[in-house]
């Protein structure tokens, strides 16, 4: 059975590759994608920008995503302290294990059973203390028999 080529619809050559390039012609600024000027001909310099502007979002976003779900359970003051304050060591640890997580499937796989661990635990804990406050409430069972 034959296969039928599929039309260009930009009239470009097949395996043509749509790239932005510092000359163009007319002296015009080159552009993106999506027609837009870029900020500079350097792809180089244009991918750190872009790198940085996406980081900063994403941490922007992250950090009122922490809060808003802390707000949930503490009051506006304590959730913005246990985000802001956040020590080195703990800023290290958050950063590698996303970065593990995100690298392989292996990864995530020990990092989601590491957080695992660590609810169930807490649960745990939580379960026993309830417990012991539940008993230590109760009256003594009294074995007294005249």
């Amino acid at each position: 059975m034959a296969r039928r080529k599929r039309a260009n619809p930009k009239g470009k050559a097949d395996g043509a590759a749509v790239t932005p390039t510092a000359e163009t012609s007319g002296g015009s600024k080159p552009t993106g994608p999506a027609g837009l000027p870029l900020p500079s001909p350097v792809a180089g310099t244009n991918l750190v920008i872009a790198d940085i502007v996406l980081r900063a979002a994403g941490g922007l976003l992250r950090d009122r995503m922490e809060k808003g779900l802390l707000v949930k359970s503490y009051d506006k003051t304590k959730a913005e302290k246990l985000v802001d304050k956040r020590g080195l060591a703990t800023s290290i640890a958050l950063w590698g294990a996303s970065s593990l997580a995100r690298r392989s499937p292996l990864g995530l796989a020990v990092v989601a059973g590491g957080l695992a661990a660590k609810v169930f635990y807490d649960r745990g804990r939580r379960l026993d203390k309830k417990r012991r406050a539940k008993a230590a409430s109760a009256p003594p069972a009294s074995n007294s028999e005249s």
